[in-house]
């Protein structure tokens, strides 16, 4: 068997792999993941493509061990994975760029807009603050203390410790804080006023105000005196650095689960597929060299690689990962298979036609992400306010400044100071900014575990008040495929004989029909005679010999033909009023049972209208189906409004004449004719099951088929919604309160002030409470699972 790698030419090769063969033999070699030199002693190692690796460490080892490929050929991952070289912003989706940076409108990192699986939930950014974090603390505890104490310590003059505390402040100050000064730059050159904004404009005012201070103190007037010394802040700078560092590192480390559901999804696709060649040779190889058209054997117990149809041999695969059905799906000869689910049983031989980002399971990742990033109407509010507000900001830290130093009394300018800088940092609208993103990713990944894919934030906020649901019948109420009901018997036989002689005939037929009959019999443990002579009848049935005796299945068409005489009987006219088709059993020119297969009802059907109802909502059912099945199946379901024999163009009229009336429409369909429908309803609701044009056309798709989604997915949106409006509600409202205080207003009634390090420390933690109450949304109730 050849090697992944072999086939491929030098130029897959990762020049560290090939470093890391070259130097295996001489001693040392090169680790694949970040590129340190290994000695021969280390006991980090792995072996792939017949070649053994050696890492500086058991991280490095854990890291490619997760996907080889990736650093074997950098290439051909990194063309796997292109998506994730663009980046986006968390708060302004619309910012989109190749590779990482600094938003320009509110300074925060760029994320990729495709989570990577094997990178690592610390991202570089992460990293960079905690090292910046853990370098600053010692240095700012140092300070704080001599700031508070340090007129205590004799042997220290005051001007000495203004020194050691400026000395101890500018590594903080200048190198920890670097990053938040630069994305202030960056915002006023933009044009677009942030928080970063407001914490540059704070700690600089406060260091720089300390630096003259202690370098020039004869600038300064007697009352700034205190303790020996003109009263300095660079404790307050190098806390708030400190602060602001811990609260971007919790911040990001919560905004990293948010990306939890994506990888769950991207953790599905195998790394390899085995790839028979024209020869008849086999090969394992990266998933990502996968082109369609290319044969494929998928093993018991193996992933299917891609997307495709089986050309030999049958098995039965779990799908459940995906479309939530628990039971294996039994697959053969020309059945499609899905990618990234599971065979269990048998050896498949599969011909790929999907690949790549055109995979179902790409597909829904696309879904995932798409309405992550996607804006929310209410974050139209934020957005508009925000800018705004800063300007507001600046303009009564400015205000206040100037009050007190005007009319604050011999400490006035110091007392001005304080609150100048108070209100800069207390004010950054940093919660106010995450409310609606952070809650709209939480959401979705929520959601997306449970079989419902939102395409975008707008359909989250519209759902919840849809109040009519319009629902096609096959495949959205029933199973959408046909199920055997049940049998009749004539003649004096008994009806698991009728069962048992017709399955045993139809052993050789693909009709569908026919796969209901012998799954049926199978699922009832009965034995099944071997057919002989058979032939099918295109279109209207089969006959063969079972035991010696001959017997013709189908329609009154080839009883007809077979000379067959039928009577209408009571139970007859029954089935066929019920919609059900019935199939005729004959054994030697004479009539011996009936069969009746229908569409059977979903079985979560029932429940799913029940809960819909009890939320409230309208159900109407339209189906291009008779008049006379869609009023069974609407009587079965308690439906009272049905219509039939509809065409896609009366569809899209009914939603059209619905929302004439005032009325939140939301469609639900899974087949090519619903698509106009589901694009003009206020939410179009498609099925997993069914068509991509369907779930093209829609808002939110069901992957389940399930219409229980649709409750879970309202009661989602309630949720998300609710979510929102508390995180705006308490960023507005910790603004409202913290400002007036910062500013000062309340000193002279209650001698209540804030200082620079508890504004810090508030605005900090304000922003990981918004965080915080976003991830409660996956725990939210949302209604009982689907089995």
């Amino acid at each position: 068997m050849k090697s992944a790698a072999s086939g491929h030419g030098h130029d897959h090769a990762h020049p560290h792999s090939l470093s890391a063969t070259h130097d295996a033999i001489l001693g040392n070699a090169t680790d694949p993941v970040c590129g340190m030199t290994v000695p021969p002693e280390s006991t980090h190692q792995s072996a792939f493509s017949g070649t053994t690796y050696r890492f500086c460490s058991s991280h490095c080892k854990a890291q490619f061990d997760t996907d080889p490929p990736r650093y074997v050929h950098p290439q051909a991952s990194a063309a796997s994975t292109d998506p994730g070289a663009e980046y986006t912003c968390p708060m302004h989706p619309e910012v989109r760029q190749i590779g990482p940076g600094n938003c320009p409108k509110c300074g925060m990192a760029l994320e990729p807009v495709m989570p990577d699986l094997s990178a690592e939930d610390d991202t570089g950014e992460y990293r960079d603050f905690r090292r910046r974090f853990w370098f600053s603390l010692p240095l700012t505890l140092v300070v704080v203390v001599l700031a508070m104490a340090g007129h205590l310590l004799g042997n220290l003059s005051p001007a000495l410790l203004s020194g050691v505390e400026l000395v101890l402040s500018i590594p903080v100050v200048l190198w920890a804080g670097g990053p938040f000064f630069v994305r202030g730059a960056q915002s006023i050159r933009h044009r677009s006023p942030n928080m970063w904004t407001l914490i540059s404009l704070g700690t600089g005012a406060a260091f720089l105000y300390s630096v003259v201070a202690t370098l020039a103190p004869g600038l300064f007037p007697e009352s700034f005196m205190a303790h020996g010394r003109i009263g300095v802040y660079f404790e307050a700078a190098a806390v708030i650095i400190s602060l602001t560092l811990l609260g971007q590192m919790l911040e990001l480390r919560a905004r990293s689960q948010t990306s939890a559901a994506i990888k769950s999804l991207l953790g599905l696709a195998p790394k390899t597929a085995r790839r028979i060649g024209a020869d008849g040779s086999e090969e394992d190889i990266p998933l990502n060299h996968v082109h369609v058209g290319d044969l494929l054997r998928v093993r018991p117990g193996e992933k299917v690689p891609v997307d495709g149809v089986v050309v030999e041999g049958g098995s039965a695969v779990d799908e459940s990962m995906l479309t939530g059905e628990p039971l294996p799906v039994s697959k053969r000869v020309a059945d499609t298979v899905i990618g990234a689910t599971l065979n269990t049983s048998g050896s498949l031989v599969i011909r790929s036609e999907k690949v790549g980002a055109q995979t179902m399971l790409a597909q829904i990742v696309q879904m995932v992400a798409q309405a992550q990033r996607s804006r929310a109407p209410m974050q139209r509010l934020a957005d508009s306010v925000a800018g705004y507000f800063v300007l507001a900001v600046v303009t009564i830290a400015v205000a206040s400044f100037f009050a007190w130093g005007l009319f604050g009394g011999e400490q006035g300018w110091v007392f001005g100071l304080i609150s100048a800088v108070s209100v800069l940092i207390i004010a950054c609208p940093c919660a106010l900014g995450l409310a609606t993103p952070m809650s709209i990713m939480v959401a979705t990944g929520k959601a997306a575990t449970q079989g419902i894919l939102f395409r975008d934030a707008a359909a989250i906020e519209h759902l919840r008040r849809i109040d009519t649901l319009i629902v096609d019948k096959t495949g959205t109420l029933t199973e959408g495929r046909p199920a055997f009901e049940r049998a009749i018997a004539l003649q004096g036989m008994g009806e698991d004989e009728i069962l048992r002689l017709a399955a045993s005939l139809d052993q050789g037929s693909e009709h569908p029909l026919a796969d209901a009959i012998v799954r049926a019999a199978r699922e009832r443990g009965m034995n099944l005679d071997r057919a002989e002579q058979f032939e099918s009848a295109s279109g209207i049935g089969v006959h063969g010999t079972v035991a010696g005796r001959r017997l013709a299945l189908g329609n009154a068409a080839l009883m007809a033909q077979e000379g067959v005489a039928l009577d209408s009987t009571a139970e007859l006219d029954a089935l066929r009023h019920s919609g059900a088709s019935v199939i005729h059993l004959a054994r030697d020119g004479l009539l011996i049972g009936l069969l009746a297969i229908s569409d059977p009802i979903k079985a979560s059907t029932p429940e799913a209208l029940a809960n819909l109802r009890a939320a409230g909502l309208r159900v109407v059912m339209a189906t291009g189906d008779g008049f006379t099945t869609a009023r069974a199946v609407g009587q079965q379901l308690g439906i009272d409004e049905v219509y039939g024999e509809v065409k896609p163009a009366d569809k899209l009229a009914l939603v059209e004449r619905l929302q004439r009336e005032g009325h939140v429409v939301a469609m639900a369909g899974d087949g090519i004719n619903d698509a106009p429908a589901l694009a003009k309803a206020d939410v179009g609701i498609a099925m997993g099951t069914g068509t991509d044009v369907a779930m093209n056309s829609a808002q939110l798709t069901l992957v389940k088929g399930d219409l229980r989604g649709i409750a879970r997915a309202r009661a989602l949106s309630t949720a998300t919604v609710r979510n929102m409006r508390q995180n705006l509600a308490f960023a507005f409202l910790y603004n409202a309160l913290g400002i007036p205080i910062a500013a000062g207003v309340l000193y002279p009634a209650y001698g209540l002030v804030l200082s620079p390090m508890i504004a810090a420390l508030a605005m900090s933690l304000s922003s990981v409470s918004v965080v915080g109450n976003a991830l409660r949304l996956r725990s939210a109730e949302t209604g009982p699972q689907s089995s």
